[in-house]
């Protein structure tokens, strides 16, 4: 199993899909979507077989391919996944299974549909594999069309303004970070290899290294940071999510975000510890202003979508306050909270789309009652919100509480921008951050007694279709998820774990 290119596998599945539906004749629609269904489900059990081979103990990268490329630009095509990468494999695997299957009722043109949509799991694939970065710049990139084309031809109101103000927001903050990937690139050996560039960087003279670093760490991870959403730069994202179809509503939201602190993790952190050190309090005053803004924002709007949208923004921002820890705590909790948190806004933006399908209402005041209609769709909610909440027995619980700690830990840290000082005020930055969770509770509960709990008013609501299986099938697969990994936490915490090791050997080696 070994000698398996699982990885390559992994991500040329969705691809192959997506050119075998363009060559199916248009009308043999069951076809074209049996296609969809059968990938996506195939890149869910191998991104599964790549989760649990992975050697815990062992840690590091695992399961790499290497192959000669563009030697005289030092590019190559190498891939592999450590502890922190091969969650969020399974994490996309999964969300795509279940976008796929809550898109076969709803599907319009669903040849183009699906093609576009496999296409876009292909490039989010690739970007978790990637160790050459110009591999990974390319994956990057290759999502963006995508994007853009499904939110702009299925898109609902709005949908070509949100697409293009969608891409872009991404397409400048790619710039920006690529930017300052080349200047890393040409001043530590012309090689785009990861372990290339980090071995350059440690080998560089000390103070230009900590010049290089101080320098460019900003661009890189602000410049992925677009894409995780962080404040101020998130204006795009609930505009997208309000206007994309429901399959990439979940996707955005589940996935391609992760996508964003991923390589703000990878690229910016682990290359880059000592300019991470260095400005680290500022990119925790940006991670905390988003996560209360937002949060606050979701509990006044009245459009579902637009309240999951700016929830998730707020989310994100707890995933990037706990990378900004910097230390094992806060960095275990991050990478727990990104696969938890995927799933649960996965889920979520499904169960909007599964109402907005049948009612096309997506006003909280408009809707009532909808328990007696879709039963499963309010207790897929439900689970979804006590996520949400950090509730314990479920993820959010465990990977929350990290992130809180792993900021109060690091607030006895010195700070390399305010020599003499500590990075005292992290500890306030999580004691204030816990408001969050008071207001996600706020939010949730008014959702959920008025959309789902309340007493019908409307009695057209009672008359809407009910789920269907393979809804059904989506909804049990999200929750299961959730129930799970928050009962068993270890089961994605100890791989989480392996990864973050290596990252924390190399803060430590930064000084």
């Amino acid at each position: 199993m070994t000698n398996v290119p699982l990885l390559t596998l992994i991500m040329l599945v969705p691809l192959i899909g997506a050119i075998i539906i363009l060559l199916v004749p248009r009308d043999r629609e069951d076809v074209i979507k049996t296609i969809a269904v059968m990938a996506s489900f195939v890149s869910l059990l191998l991104s599964l077989a790549v989760f649990f081979g992975y050697d815990r103990t062992l840690g590091g990268f695992q399961f790499q391919e290497k192959a000669t490329w563009i030697p005289e630009f030092g590019i190559g095509y190498h891939v592999g996944v450590d502890g922190f990468s091969a969650p969020q494999l399974v994490l996309t695997g999964i969300v795509m299974f279940c976008a796929v299957l809550v898109s076969w009722r709803s599907a319009d043109r669903p040849r183009e549909y699906f093609a576009f949509l496999l296409l876009l799991v292909s490039g989010v694939f690739g970007s978790f594999i990637a160790l050459d970065l110009f591999l990974l710049l390319i994956f990057y990139e290759l999502v963006l069309f995508p994007v853009y084309v499904l939110i702009a031809g299925w898109g609902s109101k709005r949908r070509e303004y949100a697409a293009m103000k969608l891409t872009i927001y991404l397409f400048v903050g790619s710039l920006v970070a690529i930017i300052g990937l080349l200047a890393v690139y040409f001043q530590t050996g012309n090689s785009f290899d990861w372990f290339d560039i980090q071995a350059g960087v440690r080998n560089l003279p000390p103070e230009q290294s900590v010049q290089l670093q101080r320098t460019w760490f900003l661009p890189i991870f602000v410049g992925f940071g677009v894409l995780a959403s962080l404040w101020p730069l998130h204006n795009w994202s609930p505009d997208g999510y309000a206007a994309a179809p429901t399959a990439v509503s979940m996707l955005h939201g589940g996935v391609l975000k992760a996508t964003g602190a991923y390589c703000g993790l990878r690229i910016g952190i682990q290359l880059l510890p000592e300019g991470a050190k260095y400005w680290m309090p500022v990119v925790v005053f940006l991670c905390m202003a988003g996560l209360i803004y937002a949060a606050l924002i979701a509990f006044r709007q009245t459009d579902l979508k637009y309240i999951i949208g700016f929830s998730s923004v707020s989310h994100l921002g707890l995933v990037l306050l706990g990378l900004a820890a910097l230390n094992e705590l806060g960095l275990n909790g991050a990478g727990l909270e990104l696969f938890a948190g995927g799933v649960m806004t996965g889920l979520m933006f499904a169960l909007v789309g599964m109402i907005y399908e049948r009612a096309h209402l997506r006003d909280v005041r408009e809707l009532n009652g909808l328990v007696r209609v879709m039963p499963l769709a309010a207790v897929g909610f439900v689970i979804g919100a006590l996520t949400l909440m950090g509730m314990p027995g479920l993820p959010g619980f465990p990977a929350e509480l990290q992130i809180f700690m792993g900021l109060w830990n690091a607030s006895t840290t010195p700070s390399l921008m305010f020599p003499g000082a500590t990075n005292g005020w992290y500890a306030i930055v999580a004691a204030a951050s816990i408001i969050v969770i008071v207001v996600n509770a706020a939010w949730t509960l008014r959702v959920a007694s008025r959309v789902y709990f309340s007493e019908p008013q409307d009695m057209e609501l009672q008359k809407l279709p009910r789920l269907d299986a393979l809804e059904k099938t989506a909804i049990v697969l999200m929750c299961a998820v959730l129930i799970v990994v928050g009962v068993l936490p270890n089961t994605v915490m100890s791989v989480v774990n392996a990864g973050v090791q290596a990252i924390i050997r190399g803060l430590i080696a930064a000084g």
